[in-house]
């Protein structure tokens, strides 16, 4: 019958906890993708692409997400049972209340599970395959270039007009403004043109047309059956980059930090905020069951303790989220980390030790009111 019973509030538990994550998930999801909506109306990104492109953040959202949506759904489900009183059914059954949280342990655990298969693998692989899309988007000229009737500006400087394009890549009445010299700019205008790739870099060719330029105070105009607009020098800068600490996998970050890397302490934030962060689901859902469950029993609600319960959780997230800005500027306080968690869980002890423990009213007894 325990056994049952605890699979009655932990399926209950799992189910109000996949809800909640899919939902704010989704939420956040989809306030970050707006801002990639731009790859859609301005660069010609297809809808599967830009699906494929904002779906690689949604790991790095979730390793966030979870401990959040195991608070929620603790405090949700364990103060429906209060109210529908079948807590008081629970205790008469001879639960206790470290009984009463294997519900929470197993959801939660459950939770911390996931949270570090995010953590240790799935979330730098995914955050360095979304780095790597989001530059290659950023610097396929074919795709930033290929606008019909619209003034397009893909480099700082260049500006360029399509009248019509083809689907071979091969673009119709062409306008190409280039003022990266500001004091020479230059205006080229063509029959057709093409986007095309060269040992010495990418190339914006342009046949049959001509060259505007007014320079020392005189106009010059150059007709040409062909003419190349050198854009490799920003392919270079943009291709190189550096690879963020989201992008490294923990023995990485580690190795990298070893090195006495100019980046040492961001590295060292990242990595231990990864290791500690899984807990905090453990910790956040046992936090609600604990705190929700101490106090008088009340049959109006209980929102001063959800209210109180609440406030807490957001200075325990603010605590640890703080510890990663702190770490990675003074390196040497990498301990704080587990500090905190071993004093959160020292709390959560008091707090379920008997003195502080709801005194549910058994069958026969008298409810506060």
């Amino acid at each position: 019958m325990i056994s049952r019973l605890n699979q009655y509030i932990s399926l209950q538990l799992a189910t109000a906890l996949l809800i909640i994550a899919f939902s704010l998930t989704a939420i956040i999801w989809l306030t970050q993708a707006l801002r990639f909506i731009d790859y859609i109306v301005n660069r010609g990104v297809s809808s599967l692409t830009f699906l494929q492109l904002t779906g690689l953040m949604i790991p790095s959202l979730l390793f966030v997400i979870l401990p959040f949506a195991v608070f929620v759904s603790v405090l949700f489900i364990y103060h429906r049972l209060i109210q529908d009183s079948e807590l008081i059914v629970l205790r008469a059954a001879g639960q206790s209340r470290w009984q009463l949280s294997k519900p929470v342990l197993l959801v939660a655990g459950g939770a911390t599970i996931v949270a570090f298969f995010l953590s240790l693998y799935l979330m730098p692989v995914t955050y360095h395959k979304f780095k790597d899309m989001q530059n290659y988007l950023r610097d396929n000229y074919a795709s930033l270039l290929l606008q019909e009737e619209v003034f397009n500006t893909p480099i700082k400087g260049l500006t360029v007009f399509v009248r019509k394009r083809h689907e071979n890549g091969a673009l119709e009445g062409l306008l190409v403004h280039d003022s990266r010299n500001k004091e020479q700019p230059v205006t080229m205008m063509a029959q057709r043109g093409s986007i095309e790739n060269t040992d010495a870099g990418p190339r914006f060719l342009l046949y049959n047309g001509n060259r505007q330029e007014v320079r020392n105070g005189r106009f010059s105009f150059l007709r040409f059956t062909e003419y190349a607009v050198d854009l490799s020098f920003y392919t270079e800068q943009a291709s190189t980059r550096n690879r963020k600490p989201e992008e490294y996998f923990i023995g990485e970050l580690l190795e990298e930090a070893s090195l006495e890397s100019p980046r040492q302490g961001e590295l060292l934030a990242e990595a231990h905020h990864r290791l500690t962060w899984p807990f905090y689901a453990l910790i956040l859902g046992l936090f609600a069951y604990a705190n929700l469950l101490r106090g008088e029993f009340n049959r109006r609600g209980h929102m001063r303790q959800i209210t109180i319960t609440t406030v807490l959780s957001i200075l325990i997230v603010a605590t640890a989220l703080a510890l990663q800005n702190i770490v990675a500027k003074t390196p040497a306080l990498v301990p704080l980390f587990y500090v905190s968690l071993v004093s959160w869980g020292g709390i959560i002890t008091w707090l379920l030790s008997d003195k502080n423990y709801r005194q549910i009213p058994a069958k026969g007894e008298e409810a506060t009111s």
